[in-house]
């Protein structure tokens, strides 16, 4: 199950973010995994740190290595964005779909976290979560970048009674999160024992920070 809450159009000018967006960088990626290999699509766009979840949390790094391609790749586009004001860190949902698959598993929705740095767009979390029936999604991605006004206090995600105390984001840790140099969009997974795997995502509003994506995911 997910929710993404899209903000309204920012009635205030903001500045103009010159270069690819994680858009672009999540449609390259997925023509990549046509292209060259589904595996090979993912190593090349992950970030040192990146995770995955199996469905408890492991390094992409170790995953991926050597992993065999699969005869047809996985197929996906973004449908929404929530972004920073920056620019710099940007979560994608959207639909896939596992080609000759039928049934349960054959579609659903993936979420990726992408991170903006001097090599250009990585993916740091990826997830996905098959859902009963193929997702929609619209001919253009909507997109929701945070307030670059106002002055952001504290973290985006403080601490919260239903997730455990933070911890660095790597395995074996149950817990990561995240948030761009500006403080305008900051993120945090949590896997429980279970395999049930929730993410959450706040963006600024100028004023306070707003719940954008809430992620529940069953093992």
């Amino acid at each position: 199950m997910i929710a993404i809450f899209l903000a309204a159009a920012a009635t205030v000018a903001q500045p103009v973010i010159s270069g690819p967006t994680a858009i672009d960088a999540e449609r390259a990626f997925a023509r990549d995994a046509q292209r060259i290999g589904q595996w090979a699509a993912f190593r090349k766009y992950a970030a040192r740190d990146a995770v995955m979840f199996t469905p408890q949390v492991v390094w992409a790094r170790d995953f991926l290595k050597d992993r065999k391609e699969p005869r047809r790749a996985i197929s996906w586009s973004p449908a929404a964005s929530v972004m920073s004001c920056d620019g710099t860190v940007a979560v994608n949902a959207g639909p896939y779909s596992v080609p000759g698959a039928t049934g349960a598993g054959s579609h659903g929705r993936f979420t990726t976290v992408w991170l903006k740095g001097s090599k250009g767009w990585r993916w740091i979390y990826d997830g996905g979560e098959p859902t009963a029936k193929p997702v929609p999604a619209g001919p253009v991605p909507l997109v929701s970048r945070a307030a670059c006004t106002g002055h952001p206090t504290g973290a985006p995600i403080a601490s919260a009674p239903t997730l455990s105390s933070p911890a660095t984001a790597a395995p074996p840790n149950d817990y990561g999160r995240g948030e761009s140099a500006d403080r305008t969009l900051g993120w945090d997974w949590k896997v429980e024992k279970s395999g049930m795997r929730t993410l959450r995502v706040y963006q600024w509003t100028g004023r306070r920070y707003a719940q954008r994506v809430y992620q529940r995911v069953a093992p």
